[in-house]
């Protein structure tokens, strides 16, 4: 089951660098809260699709507690324009380097909040990977030699903001699919962000030329995706399993940057990425370890 969780989460994963590249690409003449827009109204069809092919569509978006659900919408949407904030201020790699704070807060958050036990070789891979986040890091940002510029100081700001929030909501969706379901979680989570961000409609929206707007387009799609494998994941493993796994969208991120915005990766740059899928497959390789002895002491013992 927890490997289950881990499939799905790398699949989310492949799915958000995606939305990402598509999101900075558009981010070029189109504001982060009309992004955010975009990405959560046509995530809308995506999510809805899949309830009516799977035969759920009026369970799944039946709800236990509405204000639950706004209240997902309201810190969610938040986030997601930071991130997208984050997107249109810095470099792909930079923005996903620093979004790495996330996992980690979420192993904290889960100790902390859930009484989750996570055992010292967790805690270590996790801390290994976010020393490889800032080698990848620190030669990039000007934010590190003490004279940032305004753009790259923002976009550092809101990068953290974002993976702070992030991490919160991966706990509250944690409690969440405890009374309802993953296909409502996602579903209500576009329709309350789609009609938050259209609050922001007064303050600089723009008409998006064609191509931006079908960059638009593919990110909500994407999102919507991304979103119900990722919610699907939490249902197969914790927080503090799932967690280390963000990391391997640097892979991605780097290739994306290199294909895409001619962003190609230096000496610093690849010795954190090692770093951080070691880290990755160490983690994989112990949650394995663990779960075949656990199914070793739950087989009974033949006479």
């Amino acid at each position: 089951m927890v490997m289950r969780g881990i499939a799905l989460k790398l699949a989310s994963i492949t799915v958000f660098v995606s939305m990402a590249v598509l999101v900075k690409f558009a981010s070029a003449t189109v504001p982060p809260f009309e992004a955010a827009f975009f990405r959560s109204l046509f995530a809308i069809p995506v999510v809805g699709g899949y309830l009516a092919v799977t035969g759920r569509l009026r369970a799944g978006v039946r709800v236990n507690s509405v204000q639950a659900h706004v209240w997902r919408g309201l810190v969610g949407s938040f986030g997601m324009m930071l991130g997208f904030a984050a997107l249109a201020l810095l470099p792909l790699p930079d923005a996903t380097a620093i979004g790495y704070a996330a996992p980690l807060l979420v192993v904290i958050f889960s100790a902390m909040f859930l009484d989750e036990p996570v055992r010292v070789f967790r805690f270590t891979a996790v801390f290994a990977g976010l020393l490889g986040v800032l080698i990848v890091l620190a030669p990039k940002l000007t934010l590190m030699n003490g004279e940032p510029s305004e753009r790259e100081l923002l976009g550092a700001v809101a990068a953290l903001g974002g993976a702070g929030i992030a991490a919160l909501v991966q706990l509250y969706m944690r409690k969440l699919v405890r009374t309802e379901s993953t296909t409502s979680i996602v579903f209500w989570f576009s329709v309350t962000s789609t009609l938050m961000t259209l609050a922001t409609l007064p303050f600089g929206w723009v008409m998006p030329a064609p191509a931006a707007f079908i960059a638009l387009v593919g990110a909500g799609l994407c999102g919507g995706l991304g979103q119900v494998f990722l919610t699907a994941s939490y249902r197969y493993a914790s927080p503090a399993v799932l967690a280390p796994f963000e990391y391997s969208s640097m892979v991605l991120a780097l290739i994306a940057g290199i294909v895409f915005f001619a962003e190609f990766p230096t000496k610093a740059t690849m010795l954190g990425a090692s770093i951080i899928i070691v880290a990755g497959l160490a983690i994989i390789w112990r949650e394995r370890k663990l779960g075949l002895a656990e199914s070793r002491l739950r087989k009974p013992t033949q006479m």
